[in-house]
């Protein structure tokens, strides 16, 4: 099958890599053509996967418009701040366009699919999404992820494309409960970073991981996700890795903040920004318009833009008044 990965950074490579142990053919996009060519001549993405040797038999095309034409089917692996420009050039794209990105956007509240249903709106469109640390998936240790579609063909379908022995892959119809527990996980890995950089232990971290599942189910379910979706690997298993993990960014993102670093400064001195950063203020605002209670995400969204204190924020979170557990 030949397949176009659209994003050439440590996410979308390494997906590029799972492709290829399926023996599907593969053309790699980027928007830094100095990049792609240095991809090209040193058979690895040194910027983001080093160590990491690519297949000689990639082809790496900056046009996008080039690099989509003859594809059956699309991976869209930018950042959501790029998606909607990006996903703008599938408008006449039939086939399947599968999103690994995980985010919300502010001015519509849509998740990534949700965009694609505007941008590319003749496509079969699905989401992949799980706990999956990009180097780790490169270097071939097993992992497991779920492929989520409206039409369970379409994620089976996905399934079958992307299932290696290393590479589990499940197949959900709960489209919105994978984007939403994908997206949301990173807003509150960023406070479970905060908890690392302030020396807590991990009676912190575990309450933080469990409040925190419980804000991600609320609002998801309020838009429209089926809430035992959340206890799964698009949940619960991608929250653990992203809260624990060094190679997690969003959890290095607030580690930074805990031990006293500017927000600025982590953000001018990152190759490439965590989610979590926009989609603190989308879900912020998207939980204001559902009426949702998401205590962990307001604390973090007011540390990110509201310029709050991490020591304020901790102690408002933890000093709220004593409640049932639900």
């Amino acid at each position: 099958m030949k397949v176009t990965v659209l994003g050439a950074g440590a996410w979308g490579t390494a997906l590029a890599l799972v492709l290829e142990r399926s023996l599907h053919e593969i053309v790699l996009w980027g928007h830094d053509a100095t990049h792609l060519e240095e991809m090209r001549s040193t058979g690895a993405n040194v910027r983001y996967l080093p160590g990491i040797k690519l297949p000689a038999n990639w082809k790496y095309e900056p046009d996008l418009l080039t690099a989509v034409g003859a594809a059956e089917v699309v991976v869209v692996a930018v950042p959501s701040k790029a998606f909607r420009r990006v996903t703008a050039e599938l408008k006449d794209f039939t086939g399947v366009v599968v999103s690994v990105t995980k985010g919300v956007e502010h001015e519509t509240g849509l998740t990534m699919c949700g965009v694609l249903g505007q941008t590319a709106p003749g496509a079969q469109v699905a989401a992949l999404s799980g706990p999956t640390l990009a180097f780790e998936v490169a270097k071939g240790i097993p992992s497991a992820i779920v492929a989520a579609s409206r039409d369970m063909a379409v994620a089976q379908a996905v399934q079958g494309m992307f299932h290696t022995v290393p590479f589990r892959v499940y197949a959900s119809a709960d489209l919105m409960g994978v984007e939403m527990g994908g997206a949301l996980k990173n807003v509150v890995a960023i406070a479970a970073g905060v908890c690392d950089g302030f020396g807590f232990g991990d009676n912190s971290k575990a309450a933080l991981l469990t409040r925190g599942v419980g804000e991600i189910r609320r609002l998801g379910v309020a838009c429209g996700a089926q809430p035992e979706t959340f206890a799964g690997l698009s949940g619960l298993g991608d929250l653990t890795v992203t809260c624990f993990s060094k190679l997690s960014r969003n959890r290095g993102l607030g580690e930074r903040l805990g031990r006293g670093e500017k927000l600025a400064d982590i953000l001018a001195s990152s190759v490439s920004i965590a989610e979590g950063y926009p989609t603190a203020r989308s879900a912020y605002q998207l939980a204001r318009k559902k009426g949702v209670s998401t205590p962990i995400i307001d604390e973090v969204h007011a540390v990110l833009y509201e310029d709050k204190s991490v020591a304020l924020a901790l102690r408002d979170l933890v000093g709220r008044e004593s409640k049932a557990e639900v």
